[in-house]
């Protein structure tokens, strides 16, 4: 029962600190993340953020490779255009490289500004307007029934857990964090396909800290610079 009204508490108060979307992070304007493969390094994830007026635009880079004794076993690079206006999503865009497998996405709001319309490469259709792109750096994730992939315009119907807070220490840092954990709702999707992610975002300020799943290896994703 504790952790139940625990729970309760932190969604509220992301409800209600979240200042309208995107606004909180306006004190950020690049993070770079570590990505991690059986606690090996193997690439980044960048973010720059670019304002102009009351536009925001996100230019975001995934870049790693999976190699042994030398030879590359998997390279994957990833580039995304993620843009707002006034604070509401206007636009996504990516295109990806998994070794010689092209993959893309394009998501645009309609002309009402009532659905999304997206264009990827596992998905072309509507989506509800409430859905959220998942690219992890905005904690409005944590209250969408579903996330869109920012690879391919999957739909994926997600279940959120408050695990807790816990203190993470990256280098000779510690974080106050809030973790949270991402599942597919569907239980009929491939174990490929199925979402089963931990993300910990700083509890005073939101930011993305640090993520972790376990796919073929155990995979984390660890916050190195903010500006």
């Amino acid at each position: 029962m504790k952790n139940f009204l625990l729970s309760i508490a932190i969604f509220l108060l992301f409800s209600f600190k979240s200042f309208g979307h995107v606004e909180h992070y306006a004190n950020f304007n690049y993070l770079e993340y570590e990505l991690f493969r059986n606690n090996q390094p193997i690439g980044y994830h960048k973010y720059d953020f670019k304002r102009d007026g009351n536009n925001l635009k996100i230019i975001s880079e995934v870049n790693f490779k999976i190699t042994k004794l030398g030879v590359n076993l998997y390279k994957y690079f990833a580039k995304s255009e993620e843009n707002y206006e006034n604070a509401q999503f206007s636009s996504y865009t990516s295109k990806t490289k998994q070794n010689k497998k092209d993959r893309y996405v394009n998501i645009k709001t309609d002309q009402d500004k009532k659905n999304l319309i997206i264009d990827g490469s596992s998905y072309k259709g509507k989506a509800d307007k409430d859905a959220i792109v998942g690219t992890w750096w905005n904690h409005e994730i944590v209250k969408a029934k579903a996330q869109i992939s920012g690879i391919s315009g999957r739909i994926i119907d997600q279940k959120v857990t408050f695990i807790g807070k816990e203190e993470v220490k990256i280098g000779d840092k510690v974080y106050q964090t809030l973790r949270f954990n991402f599942k597919s709702s569907d239980k009929s999707l491939p174990d490929s396909k199925k979402l089963n992610t931990d993300i910990w975002y700083q509890e005073d300020t939101y930011l993305w800290i640090k993520a972790a799943f376990d796919k073929t290896g155990h995979w984390e994703y660890r916050l190195k610079i903010v500006k």
